[in-house]
């Protein structure tokens, strides 16, 4: 990977002189990476334009025990900022109903997840919604970490709408929702509505 550039034409270099890292030094250093809301990598400020360079450095990423974002490569590795979560699924694609249903999701890094019971799809459905005035976004689990962490895609906003028409009413704990159905699992992603009618 030595030689590769960045958007402004840094060279991106993950080769460390010293040899293979220790898991202690990869737990002390900071890699000069950022991954932004959006999913845009950066380099030392300048982004990351090649998708395949992109796409690989995604799939070296995983979290410490801590749950912090470690890039671990061959040569080395560091900690690295993510100001979310590091991928985004832009893309829904599903099959079968009810019970059945399958849903299959791509990352922004080409990566396909169908939710299930090793990745479900997380939303903060139990609140008001004045708590969250413009909706809380689902994630879904692309893979485990090295602790209890795992590495998250945030659900574009069509892709949420998209998910949203495939909602149907369900329960979790036994409180009523809104939710959707992937591989035998139901996952809730909002509250049911109340009926504000008078009788």
């Amino acid at each position: 990977m030595k030689g590769e550039q960045a958007g402004g034409g840094q060279a991106l270099s993950c080769h460390d002189k010293h040899g293979t890292d220790t898991p202690d030094m990869a737990e002390n250093r900071r890699l000069p990476f950022l991954v932004r809301r959006d999913g845009v990598w950066l380099y030392r400020g300048s982004e990351i334009k090649r998708k395949a360079m992109s796409c690989l450095f995604g799939s070296l990423l995983t979290r410490n025990a801590q749950g912090a974002y470690l890039l671990r490569t061959p040569f080395e590795s560091g900690l690295i900022e993510v100001e979310d979560v590091p991928f985004l699924a832009v893309e829904l694609d599903w099959s079968g109903i009810g019970r059945t249903q399958r849903l299959s999701f791509r990352t922004n890094m080409d990566e396909v997840v169908v939710a299930d019971a090793e990745h479900p799809i997380r939303t903060l459905w139990d609140i008001p919604p004045e708590a969250c005035p413009e909706g809380c976004p689902p994630y879904l689990n692309v893979r485990a970490g090295e602790g209890a962490y795992p590495l998250e895609a945030r659900l574009s906003r069509p892709v949420w709408y998209e998910l949203a028409a495939l909602a149907e009413p369900g329960a979790c704990q036994g409180v009523p929702c809104m939710g959707v159905w992937s591989c035998g699992c139901f996952f809730p992603i909002a509250r049911m509505a109340v009926d504000s009618g008078g009788a």
